[in-house]
């Protein structure tokens, strides 16, 4: 008899849970990526376990392109700037509400005293009573409170509380990764902007010397006034140039600042002309991304947190089941409010089924239906997107590889065409307006290698962004598991 009574007992505390189990929504996925090289190819039509890539470090992802001075300004942002810290401290309150909601899963106690005193009036109606004498009583109680989770919301509510919070760790991963692929960014920026500013420069000084040579050949007579004016004309034109270079390179240094948790008027950079190269970055395959990504983690989880959404509206629909007891010491004085005579205790349960409240519950459970299909097409529109940064990427490294040699191509012509003219000029062979036309193909082709390197640059930066900067799933904190039925959802990639 015993043994029927504790198996039913148990059934009640621990419950049942209603609503649909946790499967980890399909994407559409393929085995490589299309713009990859030869070298990624090598795992074609193979699936293997995702794991970061090892040529990109975990969390310092910037140090696999070798600046020294850009690995400290890194560390700095990661301990200074302001948007981490906002990311962080919501991170925090989502893990702390885990706390919160799993503190139904336990009784509620409370304690209380009381003191009232009444003087009934000598006027009431119906009974006159002369001088009725004034009443006391003190109190003493306890109370107790506690819903039996029969059919798992609240343990669905710490379940959906704990995705959220990993969810939002994955948001602070996010935002850490978008901050320091940034700063990277803004750092080439300016070191290109340092590179065309040294050019220019020296060019300014080139066409200088062209002016003063033309001046030379008007004073002897070797050449016309409109020389003189046409290399007038193209120094002062790249003079412009020059001193235009300093409002873009003042602009990404406030930027810098700002990243670093620094107002732009307490910093600047010394000079420092770009010169790395892109470093070798295996996109590895498809499956990979989607454990490397943390927005596409955190979306995967929001999907985890709406599934249980759904379980919470369905247990609506079945009575609760509620246990209340109330002890404690009741009396007219403080001598006698300690006595036995003065315990008062009561215990009760109550199982409470709701009949109809005009369709609440029902919109509510197509409310939690209609969150979870949004969930899941934003995770696969957030795989998917993710897919298509890595392509583009991958595309911009490829072809920007092949630019830059044909630039270096062009570069060298252009050079070896502004010699010739400048020494057909010399010999008087021709105008100047030869010269003029072959200095400003010169310019335009060495700027525009300087801007094809910030670009590989760039698009590097971007690969490892949306490679997961060297993030894993498995870096995704292991939060409270404590008061999860057995086989309980857990954690991507747990």
């Amino acid at each position: 008899m015993r043994r029927p009574a504790i198996a039913t007992l148990a059934l009640l505390v621990a419950g049942c849970t209603v609503g649909p189990k946790y499967k980890t929504p399909t994407v559409p996925i393929t085995d490589t990526f299309k713009e990859a090289t030869p070298v990624d190819y090598k795992t074609a039509g193979t699936w293997r376990p995702a794991h970061p890539s090892d040529e990109i470090p975990r969390g310092a992802w910037w140090q696999i392109f070798g600046d020294q001075q850009l690995d400290t300004l890194e560390d700095q942002l990661t301990a200074s700037n302001q948007n981490l810290k906002i990311a962080d401290a919501r991170f925090r309150q989502a893990r702390a509400m885990i706390g919160y909601q799993r503190a139904n899963e336990f009784p509620t106690i409370s304690v209380g005293a009381n003191t009232s005193s009444l003087q009934d009036s000598a006027h009431q109606p119906y009974f006159l009573i002369p001088n009725p004498p004034p009443e006391g009583e003190l109190q003493l109680s306890f109370d107790l409170n506690y819903e039996v989770d029969l059919w798992g919301r609240i343990r669905r509510t710490v379940a959906a509380a704990r995705e959220e919070a990993q969810a939002t760790s994955a948001d602070l991963e996010t935002v850490s990764l978008s901050l320091h692929a940034e700063l990277a960014l803004d750092y080439i920026e300016l070191r290109s902007a340092d590179a065309q500013q040294r050019l220019l420069d020296a060019t300014v000084k080139a066409y200088s010397d062209a002016l003063r040579l033309t001046r030379n050949r008007l004073a002897g007579g070797y050449a016309p006034e409109s020389d003189v004016a046409q290399a007038q004309t193209q120094l002062d034109m790249t003079r412009v140039q020059d001193t235009d270079i300093g409002v873009m390179r003042a602009q990404y240094e406030h930027a810098i600042a700002t990243l670093i948790g620094k107002p732009p008027a307490a910093f600047s950079l010394p000079p420092t002309p770009l010169d790395l190269q892109p470093p070798a970055i295996p996109a590895g395959i498809p499956s990979e991304l989607l454990q490397r990504r943390p927005d596409i983690a955190a979306s995967e989880r929001r999907v985890a947190e709406a599934n249980e959404q759904i379980g919470i509206a369905q247990a609506a629909y079945y009575p609760s089941l509620n246990f209340s007891a109330l002890s404690g010491f009741e009396g007219t004085s403080a001598a006698t409010l300690f006595g036995w005579p003065s315990l008062f205790w009561a215990v009760g349960t109550s199982l409470t089924q709701q009949l109809f409240d005009g369709g609440r519950r029902h919109a509510q459970s197509e409310i939690a239906r209609a969150g979870y299909d949004a969930s899941v097409a934003s995770y696969r529109q957030t795989t998917l997107t993710a897919f298509q940064q890595v392509e583009d990427n991958l595309a911009a490294l490829r072809i920007l590889g092949d630019e830059a040699q044909q630039q270096r191509d062009a570069v060298d012509a252009a050079d070896n065409s502004l010699r010739i003219f400048t020494n057909r000029y010399v010999g008087g062979e021709d105008t100047y307006l030869q010269v003029v036309t072959a200095q400003t193909a010169a310019l335009a082709n060495q700027r525009n290698d300087v801007d094809i390197l910030r670009r590989r640059m760039e698009a590097s930066i971007l690969l490892v962004k949306a490679l997961g900067g060297g993030w894993n799933v498995t870096s995704l904190p292991q939060l409270a598991q404590r008061g999860f039925p057995k086989g309980a959802i857990v954690p991507l990639g747990r």
